[in-house]
């Protein structure tokens, strides 16, 4: 694969040259990336898997495809699916290191032992409510539990027979016993395991106790041997707890570091929030366009690569952020305009009649494919009599500086010729049609006594226009921050037009060989692609982004402001 690769050095590979330079893990570098399977992944995972692969690549080493389910209650086999095809879309392989937390349990469970053996875990009776009152406050030490002292043979029997089923969800959990007046809250004898009559979409009902994540999570890293666990900054207070169950049970040790997640604007990146969205009907399932997860994104027809890149260019910093949306648009923009075809569509039609055009006749126009692509060749586009063109693209009474179409008014038909508006035909107030004449010398699109036009537009023929129902997808959220919005439920910020769908659209017939995910440009309007509900009855195409690209406007000033300073 050819990934984008880092623009700078950042402080995770200037510790990984670091470790390599002193001979740390005899030289290995094995990372990992280990998703919840408890929803789809989003932007942020691309992030983390974008790291945790491209340094195992850059450093010739390796990366395991974990998942860390050992949540039967909110996991699915759908998940798993979808989170193995997002990393294989995104151009990255675990080749044969494809590993669950479940492979692990029976493993775990013997360290739990280990602990309970050596008095540092004990079987708690507790009920989550009164675990939580007794764990004090940022100024207050927490309460020891009252069964905190029971004997070592105590705790393996209940510990035993907890795994057993014989008690009912809630009733009892394993804690490990470090201390209640640490002034770090996940040091306060956190729970191990608890109680969970549920069927584990891997080991089934094999198991009716289950490790908690941060039991499970450094264990996982030892037992995989591990080297560079990285992981988002919300992992840096429970480092020390992972520290001490790996101490305990003197086993190898990863080293864990922290980066900040990315926050995006205009979205939420909360798996709690996106789920909120999906169950609530928001949306149209995890895979809607308008979401920023990794499925989303690709059915709106951002590229990997794009993807890649964005991540590469935002960098990795140890402090949380927020990037401005219209930097991810501005990359798969970049990326865009350099592989995708380009075709002409017209999503609000106007009918023109060519009055000095021959009825049955055809010609075939050439138009060129990708002008940032001189190996995309050209393809023959359909010229007839009737055509369509964008209702825009016209003005009866224009403005001084509108110089598309207009009454009286000479422009150029792209690729094809120069064309005049002479009538101006109306129905119920409305205009419906355009009588117009074109300059056969002009054929192509150039006059040849030199004359030139202000306006070139887009159109398609009417005899050979495929009908389309294309999908305008913008932005979710009105706010750039819905997620920050204090007393106030984010969904109160959905934007009401981030979808809109336009049923009538006509659209050139190279467009019936593309396929449900490909990819290209609609001159003049934005970039987009084939929806997989397309089928033999329905052409469905989906807005990727427009051509307008606000980022780089905004550099481009910045730019100039810093050469004026």
């Amino acid at each position: 694969m050819d990934s984008t690769s880092h623009l700078t050095k950042d402080f995770i590979r200037d510790i990984i040259d670091e470790d390599i330079k002193n001979n740390k893990y005899s030289g290995r570098v094995h990372t990992r990336f280990p998703p919840e399977p408890n929803g789809y992944l989003h932007i942020g995972h691309a992030k983390s898997i974008c790291l945790n692969f491209g340094i195992a690549e850059e450093y010739k080493g390796l990366c395991n495809l974990r998942f860390d389910d050992t949540n039967p209650s909110k996991e699915e086999q759908e998940y798993v699916r979808s989170i193995k095809e997002n990393v294989q879309w995104l151009g990255f392989n675990w080749e044969d290191r494809l590993y669950f937390a479940s492979d692990y349990f029976d493993q775990m469970y013997g360290y739990a032992l280990q602990l309970v053996k050596d008095g540092k875990a004990y079987v708690d009776d507790l009920s989550a409510k009164e675990i939580s009152e007794c764990r004090g406050t940022l100024t207050k030490p927490g309460v020891n539990s009252p069964y905190r002292d029971r004997s070592v043979e105590e705790n393996l029997d209940l510990f035993q027979r907890m795994k057993n089923g014989e008690f009912k969800d809630g009733e009892k959990v394993l804690r490990a016993k470090i201390d209640m007046a640490h002034p770090n809250f996940n040091m306060r004898d956190p729970i191990i395991y608890r109680i969970l009559h549920a069927t584990h979409h891997n080991t089934a009902d094999k198991w009716c106790i289950y490790p908690m994540y941060d039991w499970a999570h450094g264990l996982e890293d030892s037992i995989e041997n591990i080297t560079h666990s990285i992981c988002t900054l919300e992992f840096e207070n429970h480092r020390p707890l992972y520290d001490w169950f790996l101490d305990a049970l003197g086993v190898y040790h990863p080293q864990q570091i922290e980066f900040a997640r990315l926050n995006l604007t205009y979205t939420v990146m909360s798996k709690r929030m996106l789920l909120e969205l999906v169950e609530g009907g928001c949306v149209n399932g995890w895979d809607d366009p308008r979401l920023p997860t990794i499925s989303g994104m690709r059915k709106r027809g951002y590229s990997p690569s794009s993807i890649r890149a964005f991540c590469s260019r935002i960098g990795v910093a140890k402090v949380n952020s927020m990037v401005d949306f219209d930097f991810l648009e501005h990359c798969v923009r970049d990326d865009l305009n350099k592989t995708s075809p380009r075709f002409m569509g017209v999503l609000h039609p106007l009918k023109v009649v060519i009055e000095n055009y021959p009825e049955d006749k055809v010609d075939e126009m050439k138009a060129i494919n990708n002008p940032e692509d001189p190996d995309a060749g050209t393809r023959k586009v359909p010229f007839t009599k009737e055509l369509y063109i964008e209702q825009r693209d016209f003005m009866e009474d224009p403005p001084k500086k509108f110089y598309r179409l207009a009454p009286g008014r000479e422009i150029r038909f792209r690729y094809a010729y120069f064309v005049t508006c002479n009538e101006v035909i109306k129905k119920n107030n409305k205009i419906v049609e355009l009588r117009c004449t074109i300059d056969p010398a002009t054929r192509g699109g150039n006059a040849p006594d030199g004359r030139k036009v202000k306006s070139t537009i887009h159109w398609v023929s009417a005899a050979h226009a495929i009908d389309a129902e294309v999908r305008l997808y913008d932005r979710l959220f009105t706010v750039d921050n819905p997620a920050g919005q204090k007393d106030t439920d984010f969904k109160e910020f959905l934007n009401p037009d981030a979808l809109e769908v336009l049923k009538s659209c006509k659209v050139e017939p190279a467009l019936q060989k593309l396929k449900p995910f490909d990819r290209f440009q609609f001159e003049r309007i934005g970039y987009f692609c084939i929806d997989p509900d397309t089928n033999g009855e329905k052409l469905v195409i989906n807005r990727t982004v427009g051509l307008r690209d606000t980022w780089a406007k905004i550099q481009k000033k910045q730019q100039q402001t810093k050469k004026q300073n």
